[in-house]
């Protein structure tokens, strides 16, 4: 067998190096996975600012915005101005198999759309919760705690669907009618979380910084509008390259996300795409939930406050750093 194929017009190059270091699977084995899953990935990353995430060999694994020089002028592209880098970025949208075979040969592992499509970037399309277990053991704990999530969801009259994230923790999506403004639908995941964690503040938590989470599952309510989640079938650059796959609430407690991999996930989507079956109809936020939201302060600027404030009374009481 060659190392080098051409499939839907890419050339593919290289095809039997290892991925990356635990991979367990060659670059051969993402393109075949990823080229199979296309029916299904694809729409799932249709018209949106594209990151990726790519390991080039003997390098750290490194996430990709803005297109290369050398990328094919049948990769659609859209140009956004990004305030944190004050500049341009190119970013690709990966909206049929061909462009997606075009990023596995360049060795783009990890796929990871925003929550707009480029055509509204002020209307998000989901409303997302990232539940981070506090170890990489404790998936137990993350399923938990998107029960609590589901349970906050119910009581604002709203609904969601839940993968795995391929690492460790889980992902609770919300459709929306994208009516709802980015700043709001930013609110009510705050005020989804923090419902959330007073239903067990034993087990869930709000708190941005670590060390203040004590052991808890976080609730991180930042993924919000052109913030990135990775996909629904996205491999990860993890061991045994797992990819992040839906799951059915009643079969969540029973889930291993380690099963879910590129080497066993496409059997799975023999019946077509489980994450847009599972997903429940886009839906309005409620008022009252969006008010709340407003109520509560945004993770990451007061993070960034707390931060300072403690690097300040340390250096009050003559204390260096905290040690890593």
């Amino acid at each position: 067998m060659s190392a080098e194929e051409e499939r839907d017009g890419v050339r593919l190059t290289n095809l039997d190096q290892p991925l990356f270091a635990g991979a367990g699977a060659t670059k051969r084995d993402l393109v075949d996975y990823l080229g199979a899953v296309a029916g299904a990935l694809v729409p799932h990353l249709a018209g949106r600012p594209l990151s990726v995430v790519r390991v080039l060999r003997g390098q750290k694994p490194f996430m990709q915005k803005n297109v290369p020089k050398y990328t094919p002028p049948w990769v659609r592209t859209v140009t956004l101005w990004a305030e944190s880098s004050q500049r341009e970025v190119s970013y690709a949208l990966c909206d049929d198999r061909r462009t997606l075979l075009w990023f596995a040969n360049q060795r783009a592992v990890e796929y990871h759309p925003p929550l707009v499509r480029a055509a509204a970037m002020d209307r998000p399309t989901h409303l997302v919760l990232d539940l981070d277990p506090p170890t990489g053991e404790a998936f137990g704990a993350a399923v938990r705690a998107a029960h609590l999530v589901r349970r906050a969801l119910g009581d604002a009259g709203l609904d969601g669907a839940v993968k795995t994230s391929g690492a460790k923790g889980v992902h609770v999506f919300v459709p929306l009618d994208g009516r709802t403004p980015a700043e709001d639908v930013a609110a009510a995941t705050r005020a989804i979380a923090a419902r959330a964690e007073r239903l067990d503040p034993a087990l869930a938590t709000t708190a941005f910084i670590r060390e203040d989470r004590a052991g808890k599952v976080f609730l991180d309510s930042t993924r919000s509008g052109t913030g990135t989640v990775v996909a629904a079938y996205s491999p990860r650059i993890r061991p045994g390259t797992p990819v992040s796959f839906p799951v059915a609430w009643d079969d969540l407690d029973a889930a291993e996300p380690g099963a879910f991999t590129v080497r066993t996930a496409v059997p799975l989507l023999a019946d077509g795409d489980p994450w847009a079956r599972l997903m429940p109809a886009p839906q309005r936020l409620p008022d009252d939930l969006v008010a709340e939201g407003h109520t509560i302060p945004i993770a990451r600027v007061q993070a960034m406050h707390e931060g300072k404030r403690r690097a300040r009374a340390r250096r009050a009481a003559g204390e260096g750093p905290p040690a890593s």
